[in-house]
């Protein structure tokens, strides 16, 4: 337990800028809490574990797709936009899971689910019944290319590749003509150029806020638009398919029907919401544009360039070791760039990626004290911070024996891929796909030390983590040193201390390979972080003495003077200027 200081009055949390000093967690409902012991998550489970987030100190809870959908990838398939799938409840519930929330100062944002939906949602059924179906344009349709047999490989209208392997073109035998879908052959593209698509998108998300929801998490929503044009994107030796990220990532008017979303959808609602435009591939210099406040599009997005830096050429199933010099380069770069316009998101990990402990700390012999150094380390820079459930406990990746315990289609493609047609071994897959895969992140919250860790009764839809008998919240919530109740002091700075939601940001030490050090700064106080990313103790030579005379705030060890840092320590002091 280290020495507290009494903080200044709370940093503005109304108005615009109210989500500077918010904290968000996300909810992956399949895998929260389950209430009727049917091995999945539900909405119910999430009421019964509201308590749990109001004394974490969260302020808004953003909830992954509980929409009806077949769940062919776990619910962001969609295929009503305006019902709950029967496996998660109903929308009486989620009515009452956003009153629930809202008594307690919590907001909900729920996930929007727009550059696809589902093959079976209705939209998709008419647009694939017929040529002349009035929503045949809703969705790219394209004929195959000239000279080779439909429905053969290379007869695909251009050379794309999806995200969840194989080609992004699904062959329609009733119409003679290929519909496009970045990720599943069951996840259709929506064609946003159509502006009835736009409308019909826009009347939806007027719909839940109608009802009372505080915003969207946008799912990959700078794929939205497309060149029209479809060209081929360029191939890599050795791939069978090309990118075609150039021709949709941050497309030709991706700006333009953000600006249209907001002036449809949120321009003069007079309640505090929030907008999260998840954007992989997104560069800095188009982030500024998105967050600018002035330009009306996104409060913040969501970046890859920190996740990827683990990866040979971003290529997740070909890890490699991360150097802490080109992750404070990457992360300094994104602070630099939003400093003076536009706002960043803060994460770690999510439902689409492995394990934080596991990944950038040491999910060993000091799990607990580097699962609370990347909690410090992660929430006190400039932006807006995430927790992913469990993260607060320190949960880790699992160790997955066989392909057949795997759950997701990504995994489950990208096994058949290299198995069938790139002459890889089941072995060889396997050890690729250990370190990454999403399922690490998908087993379900280990809430106490009993069968199947309190998720669920019944048999759960992927297995649980075996140390759910050591890792657990019910181990946790009472004891004042555990990784939650300092995840719960660290939330208490943001909200208390305005030099973290409103500070300037300063990397320091940038070519030290251990320490990962910065200042936070107002004009009349600031804050000193350091972080040590190793099992050896180091020394952060920060070069400034008057930090000698500093107040230390908060850390996981014991309180020692001076710089130096213990194995995965953290220490955060602040002074008055």
């Amino acid at each position: 337990m280290t020495s507290q200081e009494t903080h200044p009055e709370p940093a503005l949390t109304q108005g615009r800028d109210w989500f500077k000093s918010a904290v968000v967690y996300q909810i992956y409902p399949r895998s929260f809490a389950d209430s009727d012991g049917d091995g999945v998550g539900d909405l119910r489970g999430i009421i019964g574990r509201l308590d749990y987030l109001s004394n974490l100190g969260v302020d808004v809870v953003w909830l992954s797709p509980v929409y009806r959908s077949p769940q062919d990838d776990n619910g962001y398939d969609i295929s009503d936009y305006r019902d709950i799938d029967p496996v998660f409840g109903d929308l009486d519930t989620l009515d009452e899971l956003l009153d629930g929330l809202h008594a307690r100062g919590m907001k909900l944002v729920m996930d929007l689910v727009v550059n696809r939906t589902s093959d079976e949602h209705a939209w998709f059924k008419e647009s694939r019944s017929s040529k002349d179906n009035p929503k045949r344009d809703w969705y790219w349709w394209r004929t195959p290319r000239g000279g080779i047999e439909p429905g053969t490989p290379g007869a695909e209208p251009n050379n794309w590749g999806s995200a969840f392997s194989g080609p992004a073109w699904e062959y329609d035998q009733a119409s003679g003509e290929y519909y496009l879908h970045l990720f599943s052959k069951k996840q259709p593209d929506l064609n946003w150029e159509n502006p009835e698509v736009r409308a019909a998108v826009y009347d939806m998300m007027n719909w839940w806020l109608d009802r009372g929801v505080d915003g969207f998490r946008m799912d990959v929503i700078n794929f939205i638009s497309k060149d029209p044009a479809l060209p081929d994107g360029p191939k890599a030796d050795g791939m069978l398919y090309g990118d075609g990220g150039p021709h949709y990532i941050c497309g030709p008017r991706i700006h333009e029907f953000l600006q249209e979303m907001h002036q449809e959808v949120f321009a003069g609602r007079d309640k505090d919401l929030l907008t999260v435009g998840e954007m992989p591939g997104v560069t800095v210099e188009d982030a500024v544009l998105f967050t600018d406040p002035a330009r009306e599009e996104v409060d913040m997005v969501f970046q890859f360039e920190h996740v990827a830096l683990d990866q040979e050429g971003g290529n997740k199933w070909r890890p490699k070791k991360l150097l802490l010099t080109d992750l404070k380069k990457s992360l300094g770069r994104w602070q630099d760039a939003l400093g003076e316009r536009g706002w960043n998101s803060l994460y770690w990990g999510n439902h689409d990626q492995a394990r934080a402990v596991s990944r950038f700390g040491d999910d060993g012999q000091y799990r607990e004290v580097s699962a609370k150094m990347l909690a410090a380390v992660l929430h006190l820079h400039r932006g807006t911070p995430y927790v992913y459930q469990g993260e607060e406990l320190g949960m880790t990746n699992m160790t997955f024996g066989a392909i057949s315990d795997y759950r997701d289609i990504e995994v489950l493609n990208h096994h058949r891929e290299a198995t069938t047609h790139l002459g890889h071994t089941d072995a060889e897959v396997l050890a690729a796909l250990a370190p990454l895969n999403r399922d690490n992140a998908r087993t379900p919250v280990q809430w106490d030390a009993t069968r199947h860790g309190g998720f669920t009764t019944g048999s759960p839809w992927i297995v649980v983590n075996p140390n759910t008998n050591t890792i657990n919240a019910a181990a946790q919530v009472e004891d004042p040193e555990s990784v939650y109740n300092f995840y719960r002091r660290v939330i208490d700075l943001r909200h208390t201390d305005p030099v973290v939601a409103h500070g300037d940001f300063t990397m320091l030490l940038p070519d030290d390979e251990h320490v990962y050090a910065f200042q936070r700064s107002l004009p009349d106080a600031e804050l000193l972080v350091l972080g040590n990313f190793s099992g050896t103790a180091r020394t952060a030579d920060v070069g400034v003495p008057a930090w000698g005379d500093a107040v230390q705030v908060l850390g996981n060890y014991p309180p020692d003077a001076g710089l130096r840092l213990r194995p995965w320590e953290v220490k955060v002091f602040r002074r008055a200027v």
